[in-house]
């Protein structure tokens, strides 16, 4: 049975500097004039999917009921597919592009029941050119789903096995290391990794060490001590592995940023440890300098 939507999400690369959220934002209401839209962020790297991909994570479980659009779409007007995907049975959709956006949301949200390749031209804009779905095929969609059109009336049912796979890298365990990944570097420069609290052994102590990969050093890497922390303002003048709002881990500095301080950003690799009886971690200074 088709189900009339009254909110709209939405999630692109488009940045604010053009008119290409304002546009599609226009082509949702135009069509459904009942239906809000959130815009949970426009500010994602051109044309970075997994960056898309983790931010639309870290959102899906808060967003409201309804049609969720999700627009990193380098291929557009190739032959990746434009695609609509059913979850939590029906409280919502999510719309974008088959390029792995869409993946891990969908599994967060509870798997995909219903989906389809959004190939019926009825339910899109004409357009001049093949270079801006959001406007001319995934907006028009959301906006008919707003409607009430059901999602088998907007394309060819899909297997959702044969959906593009997410590219959400896991973290690994090797000997007494846990290596690891940074996933999001947000603007406070707090670096979340893809470890949740409860991933690391049991056995290790409060203080762990982190070893960096670092050509310039004659040893190829070096070595951090951090504090488990639950808070920023327990880390002090050191660096701390603070479990963030979304669960996982996140190397941090209390008010500066751990991105800059240690040189590092998303996709590096951080190695951890137990640090308990390691030998002190030291920063070397030049001296005068300063």
């Amino acid at each position: 049975m088709a189900r009339r939507y009254e909110h709209v999400s939405l999630l692109t690369d488009y940045g604010t500097a053009d008119e290409f959220v304002g546009v599609v934002h226009a082509v949702i209401v135009d069509i459904a004039p009942h239906a809000r839209i959130t815009d949970l962020t426009h500010g994602i790297a051109p044309f970075d999917v997994r960056a898309g991909s983790l931010a639309l994570v870290r959102s899906i479980g808060y967003v409201p009921e309804g049609v969720v659009v999700a627009v990193v779409d380098p291929g557009v007007g190739t032959e990746r597919r434009a695609v609509a995907i059913e979850v939590g049975e029906g409280a919502g959709v999510l719309v974008g592009p088959d390029n792995g956006l869409l993946a891990p949301a969908v599994a967060l949200a509870g798997g995909a029941g219903r989906a389809v390749v959004l190939d019926n031209p009825t339910f899109h804009l004409e357009t001049p050119g093949a270079t801006f779905a959001g406007r001319d095929v995934f907006a028009p969609v959301a906006a008919h789903l707003c409607n009430g059109v059901d999602l088998s009336e907007l394309g060819s049912a899909v297997d959702p096995a044969a959906l593009m796979p997410g590219t959400i890298p896991l973290p690994r365990h090797e000997g007494d290391e846990v290596i690891a990944e940074v996933l999001w570097v947000d603007r406070f420069g707090n670096c979340q990794i893809n470890v949740g609290s409860e991933e690391l052994p049991s056995s290790w102590g409060a203080v762990l060490t982190l070893r960096l990969d670092d050509p310039t050093s004659v040893t190829g890497s070096v070595r951090r001590s951090v504090r488990r922390c639950s808070t920023f303002g327990e880390i002090g003048g050191g660096i701390g592995l603070v479990a963030d709002s979304h669960g996982l881990l996140a190397v941090c500095l209390d008010r500066a940023s751990a991105a800059a301080e240690l040189g590092i950003g998303e996709g590096d690799q951080v190695v951890l440890t137990d640090g308990d009886g390691a030998d002190p971690v030291t920063v070397p200074v030049e001296l005068g300098r300063g």
